[in-house]
């Protein structure tokens, strides 16, 4: 009797801990579903080869990425604080507006197993980065995501993002 007992209990036990550590592992979300989302820019800082580090959009820069579950992001960077145009501005005032502002779109995918995730843009503000790539680190811990990525010059790029509510 106490034999039965003991082997009923073990296999309660282990059928416990398999149905356990089925939902353990049915709750765990793959890094594209953590992604998916609205993300706010908190900072963005370039470092070039020589280690000069600059921020191009100053010290509190504004933008949004957006990644969604079917593949598509759109994203777009600006310097805070534009100066205002005049009533009819003339083409420079527009040259020097769009230089302190950056925005593409396309598609996105995720390498799981290296934590990469690679922009395909099919658009842009900038014509020189549509048809381009960019392969990027990720790293997220809770609602913040860091993005580096190295550009084809070799310069450095760190952004990080707070998950948008």
């Amino acid at each position: 009797m106490k034999r039965r007992n003991i082997i009923s209990m073990s296999g309660m036990t282990l059928l416990a801990f398999a149905v356990l550590a089925g939902n353990a592992a049915a709750q765990q979300k793959t890094l594209k579903d953590q992604l998916v989302g609205a993300w706010t820019l908190v900072s963005i800082e370039a470092t070039a080869k020589d280690g000069t580090k600059r921020q191009e959009f100053g010290a509190n820069p504004r933008g949004i990425l957006i990644l969604d579950a079917s593949g598509r992001y759109s994203v777009a960077t600006m310097k805070p604080d534009p100066p205002k145009f005049s009533v009819r501005p003339p083409a420079a005032e527009f040259g020097a507006s769009a230089l302190r502002f950056a925005a593409n779109f396309g598609t996105w995918s995720v390498n799981e197993a290296d934590k990469t995730i690679i922009r395909r843009a099919e658009g842009a503000l900038n014509p020189n980065t549509e048809g381009t790539e960019a392969k990027l680190s990720v790293s997220l811990a809770g609602d913040e995501l860091k993005l580096v990525g190295t550009s084809a010059a070799g310069v450095r790029t760190d952004s990080v993002y707070r998950r948008a509510r």
